[in-house]
This record gives C-alpha cells, structure tokens and sequence, in this order.
C-alpha cells in the first residue's frame, strides 16, 4: 500500500492539467481572454473581471521573491522533515503572486526582489535563485 502524500493536493479534474504539466517540469498560469490578465491558483473564472473564457497557459518560469518566512518547525508530516525551508510568495513575469517554496538558496541570500526560476520538487514548482 502506497503511503498518502499530505504534502500534494489532490488533483481533480479541473487541476489535473496543472499537476500533470507540472509533473513533466512545465509551470502553468490560467489567462482570462476577456481582459487578458493571468492569474494564479487556477481557477474557472478570471478573479479579475469575473469571465469564464479563461485558457491554460505555459509561465515563462521566472519570478521575484516578493516576501518569505524561514520555517524552522512544523509539526505536521511531511514537513517536518524538512525543516528548515523557506516558505514564500513570488511575482510571476506573467503577473500573479504564487505561494510557494525557495530552494537551494541560504537564508541570508534572500531578499525582496530575487530574480528566481522554476524548478520542479517531486512534481511541486518551487523556486531557486536565478543564474
């Protein structure tokens, strides 16, 4: 019996798209064809002008380190396995904030306005440094 994953959402079959995508190492944004804005978690509707013409579209990838917090304890499995990590919202270039994880990056390096690219954690987009 496979152990259960706590740390993956379970995909359904609106989401399944952005998992699958995501587990072939490609980030997806959904984009509104009425106002042409991006946006981030996906939904099926624009949160913006409230249209249902919204497509799936590939993210270039880069980012900025909008804001983060190291976290040094969690109690709740899997993570706490992982601390310390640093928990964070980056600004895609496509335009959405995106809630994720900083990688391969020390704590003392990271500030707001990090340029970051995607990478790919057990099918989870995260975020490294740039360059």
């Amino acid at each position: 019996m496979a152990a259960v994953r706590h740390d993956l959402p379970e995909p359904d079959a609106f989401t399944r798209p952005y998992w699958e995508a995501a587990a072939r190492g490609r980030l997806l944004v959904r984009r509104c064809g009425a106002c042409g804005q991006a946006h981030h978690y996906p939904r099926e509707f624009c949160p913006h002008c409230w249209s249902e013409e919204v497509t799936w579209e590939e993210a270039s990838g880069r980012a900025v380190l909008y804001t983060w917090s190291t976290v040094h304890r969690n109690d709740l499995p899997p993570f706490c396995d992982r601390t310390p990590y640093a928990a964070a919202v980056v600004d895609l270039a496509e335009g959405p904030r995106m809630m994720t994880q900083v990688v391969e990056c020390a704590e003392a390096e990271l500030r707001a306005g990090l340029p970051l690219r995607v990478t790919f954690v057990e099918g989870k987009p995260v975020f490294r440094p740039a360059g």
